[in-house]
């Protein structure tokens, strides 16, 4: 029966290596770069970060988050913008109007 339990001279001793990790996806550029421009000029954001997240999902590359980050920050600027240029406008039109004597 110790004969049965020993290791034949055929297997090997030891554990294979596993094998190497995959290399993560690489980060697509235009979610970074759409990122960044969502602070600096909304719209521009808004819009890359929509090309981004096609980007990200045809080449299967990473960056979905970015460019995700870049359409909400984007497009929630450029919403503050809009209501602060409605309210500017209101404030303006709401404002007495001043009238000068023109009969000299």
């Amino acid at each position: 029966m110790s004969e049965q339990n020993a290791q034949t001279p055929h297997q090997p001793q030891y554990q294979p290596y596993a094998a190497a990790p995959a290399a993560p996806p690489r980060t697509n550029t235009l979610a970074i770069i759409a990122l960044v421009a969502a602070f600096v000029a909304p719209i521009v954001g808004f819009v890359l970060g929509f090309v981004a997240m096609s980007q990200t999902r045809k080449r299967g590359e990473g960056g979905r988050g970015l460019a995700l980050a870049a359409v909400i920050v984007g497009g929630v600027i450029t919403l503050l913008y809009v209501v602060l240029v409605i309210a500017l406008v209101a404030i303006a039109a709401s404002a007495p109007t001043v009238e000068y004597p023109t009969g000299y």
